[in-house]
């Protein structure tokens, strides 16, 4: 039998956390360039080929499509805007024309579409303050286009990624235990939450009869080093690290960027800052307790 939604972009952080949890009803699609052994079973993604997304569609004919999959290296992505935009825009272009009429659209966008210190809701005017930022205004733009579709913000998820290396919490832990240099930003404030629990409120919204823009927010914004410091602890190491100003990175860097929502229902609720969550991730993908999803 035939998955009933299709995911782009498993290798994500958020990605490989739906396309775990939800392995029986959800179809993931990796970057050929990340094959790591936890991926290599799933389907590789061809948006390269312009006829690509067609024959996908033709085959498995979805009900819900995630759109996860968005190059979102901030310093690479201002060195190279031309290949940023390809990858961000273009491709996006060729699937959402590609995908069937009833097939339901889920893009996940990112809290990058702001960039001044503040507290933003859907209601808020994107103002983007990196090339990265601006390609997803830019596709939220493309699929708000369509109708029925739903584009979902979310700030900063936590957890496991395929190679053990990306991702806040395995680089974290995997530099620290090899002692390599770790730099954070100190005024980085984010909605920071576990990515098993906003992998569900994905999937409830996917599955909702929500259009439009909805944010997926945290009890509270957390700083980076707020969050390095609760990490290390759970990991066993020590805080050693550098930090430095978002003023002072080379790329364009969020300063204090927090997720709010103008919705009431039962689905706008914030999720618990991942400092607030009783359970950590460990080596599996238990879902954090105390969050409602």
């Amino acid at each position: 039998m035939l998955p009933s939604n299709l995911l782009f972009g498993a290798t994500s952080i958020l990605g490989f956390s739906i396309a775990k949890r939800y392995s029986q009803t959800v179809l993931p699609f990796v970057t050929r360039a990340n094959r790591s052994k936890s991926v290599r079973q799933w389907p590789v993604l061809n948006l390269e080929e312009p006829a690509w997304p067609k024959s996908v569609f033709k085959k498995y004919q979805p009900k819900i499509f995630l759109q996860c999959h968005a190059v979102c290296d901030v310093p690479r992505c201002e060195a190279a805007p031309g290949w940023a935009r390809e990858i961000n825009i273009v491709y996006l272009k060729r699937v959402i024309d590609a995908l069937p009429e009833q097939t339901r659209l889920v893009y996940v966008s990112s809290d990058h579409v702001f960039g001044g210190d503040g507290i933003y809701d859907e209601l808020s005017q994107p103002c983007p303050i990196s090339v990265y930022g601006r390609t997803r205004v830019e596709a939220e733009e493309l699929i708000l286009n369509r109708a029925g579709s739903l584009v979902i913000r979310v700030g900063l998820p936590i957890g496991p990624s395929p190679n053990g290396r990306t991702g806040h919490w395995d680089w974290l832990r995997y530099r620290t235990a090899r002692n390599l240099p770790v730099t954070i930003v100190h005024d980085e404030y984010r909605s920071v939450v576990w990515a098993d629990d906003l992998a569900a409120r994905v999937m409830r919204l996917a599955h909702s009869a929500a259009t439009g823009i909805r944010h997926v927010t945290a009890t509270r914004a957390v700083s980076r080093v707020e969050l390095a410091d609760y990490l290390l602890a759970l990991f066993g190491e020590n805080a050693n690290y550098e930090s430095e100003s978002h003023c002072d990175r080379s790329a364009p860097h969020l300063g204090r960027v927090e997720l709010a929502s103008v919705y009431t229902d039962n689905m706008a609720g914030p999720l618990t800052s991942v400092l607030d969550s009783p359970v950590k991730y460990c080596e599996g993908f238990a879902a954090p307790t105390g969050s409602s999803i």
